[in-house]
């Protein structure tokens, strides 16, 4: 039984719908940050959107789906760094600046 083994993508139609959406999440941040400078829901929108362009950027230009399990896994770490960073500056705001100070 032979297994079939995954090649990196030759095609740039995902691609392109990848850059398009990563332009259009970009698009959306600018409007939403025009229209709700403030809300506090806002925050979590950001993170929401900054998570999705890092999971888009990974899957389709990295192609992380090919990578060695561990490498896969640090890279999903690193992309779930900065929403959760951004989250909990967003809401423990204080409490880190306290925590930095000498």
């Amino acid at each position: 039984m032979e297994h079939a083994t995954q090649q990196p993508g030759t095609t740039l139609s995902p691609l392109v719908v990848a850059w398009l959406a990563l332009v259009a999440l970009t698009l959306l941040s600018l409007v939403l940050g025009q229209w709700f400078h403030g809300a506090a829901w806002l925050q979590v929108l950001v993170a929401a959107i900054v998570w999705i362009k890092g999971y888009l950027i990974a899957r389709r230009f990295i192609e992380s789906e090919l990578a060695h399990p561990f490498i896969r896994n640090v890279l999903r770490g690193f992309i779930a760094f900065t929403p959760i960073a951004l989250l909990l500056t967003a809401f423990y705001g204080h409490q880190f600046a306290r925590w930095a100070t000498l």
